[in-house]
């Protein structure tokens, strides 16, 4: 499971990979924001414990997850510039997985 990979590198990771997870084992498209805010929506509602961070990839980040730009992606949400649209730290226990798994879009 994606999730479980991510755990796996880091304890507390960005919400951006983490959306990426979570798409990849529910066969959604991350690339859309207004999805990722219905995610982040979700999570805020379920008062998960998260942490508003700045995230920022580089000009020659050539950082890509099936073919897609996360640098684009997070420029995009940037624009943005809400709560919905913000990255955060999360830190991956199994409480927060498992709450994470129960997104539906």
């Amino acid at each position: 499971m994606a999730l479980e990979e991510l755990r796996k590198k880091v304890l507390y990771q960005n919400s951006i990979e983490i959306w990426i997870g979570i798409s990849k084992e529910k066969n959604i498209d991350w690339v859309n924001p207004e999805s990722y805010q219905k995610f982040i929506a979700f999570l805020l509602k379920n008062n998960l414990n998260m942490k508003q961070m700045t995230i920022c990839f580089d000009e020659s980040d050539k950082a890509t997850d099936g073919g897609h730009s996360k640098k684009v992606f997070a420029n995009n949400l940037a624009a943005i510039n809400n709560e919905n649209s913000a990255c955060y730290s999360i830190k991956l226990n199994d409480n927060a997985i498992e709450l994470i798994r129960k997104f539906e879009l």
